[in-house]
């Protein structure tokens, strides 16, 4: 079997039939960490996403979860992030056949450019880990949901709390000279610590969080594939992933719904104004 046909037989996965059907060199060019269309699409089984929905999806990185979302489902989408450019988000998009329902815009998380209640869920796929674990952070963000509303985040995470000693092997160096754990890390939580942090929330109820199975293979399945392909930007996970084979790395599902209770914005900089405070 030639490297083509391997990244072809890895990215063939019966876990994500709708994911099968897409491209596996047009996801591995616009790679960003694990397989952004993977985790939606198992995200997307716990929501109810309906043709014509208005979702943010925050921290799309190169959008390819919002054009699976409007692909699959019909949703019109609000691809947001801070990094990518929407110029090129937007040539994605274009390329992809659904500029009638994305809309690349550069925006950062404390500053989400839109009315309360405009949106009918928000998703975040490998992103709500760098922001969300503020205890005020989801208070923020679902004041932007309509009552009844969803917000579902996929995140890199652990299957079973490290504790103050983080494994030998997360620590050491791979060949590429790379160490897997670095201080960023430390926003990695298990499924259980999403639970408890959402539901300590009166914003949101039915919260419901999970552990993929087999997320740690899933994740080393895309690090080959970039591998074999010679894509890799960035030094590779692949070592760490095969030598942790789950017993602390996964990823990790948290859906909930948006209850519609007012909540204040600590992020605005007009606050201070507003409340006579001294700026």
């Amino acid at each position: 079997m030639n490297a083509s046909d391997e990244v072809k037989a890895l990215f063939s996965k019966p876990e994500f039939p709708r994911s099968s059907r897409y491209d596996p060199e047009w996801m591995l060019d616009n790679y960003m960490g694990p397989n952004a269309v993977w985790l939606t699409e198992w995200l997307c089984e716990t929501l109810n996403v309906q043709p014509g929905m208005r979702i943010l999806d925050l921290g799309c990185g190169r959008a390819l979860s919002s054009i699976f979302l409007a692909k699959e489902f019909g949703a019109r989408v609000w691809a947001a992030d801070l990094w990518i450019s929407p110029d090129h988000n937007w040539k994605r998009v274009v390329d992809a056949g659904v500029e009638d329902l994305v809309c690349p815009l550069r925006a950062e998380a404390h500053a989400v450019p839109f009315a309360q209640g405009f949106f009918d869920g928000v998703i975040s796929i490998d992103a709500y880990q760098y922001f969300g674990t503020d205890e005020l952070y989801l208070n923020y963000l679902t004041g932007f949901v309509r009552p009844g509303g969803f917000l579902g985040v996929v995140v890199a995470g652990l299957t079973q709390p490290i504790g103050d000693t983080v494994p030998r092997h997360l620590l050491e160096p791979q060949s590429n000279g790379k160490c897997f754990w670095a201080d960023e890390c430390r926003c990695f939580h298990t499924a259980g610590w999403w639970q408890d942090h959402w539901s300590r929330c009166d914003k949101v109820t039915n919260v419901q969080t999970s552990t993929q199975k087999d997320g740690w293979r899933h994740w080393r399945d895309g690090e080959l594939a970039l591998q074999l392909s010679g894509k890799n930007v960035l030094p590779s996970e692949l070592e760490a992933l095969e030598k942790d084979h789950g017993r602390y790395v996964g990823l990790v599902r948290a859906i909930a719904e948006c209850s519609g209770k007012p909540g204040m914005n600590y992020y605005d900089p007009s606050l201070g104004v507003q409340s006579g405070v001294d700026s």
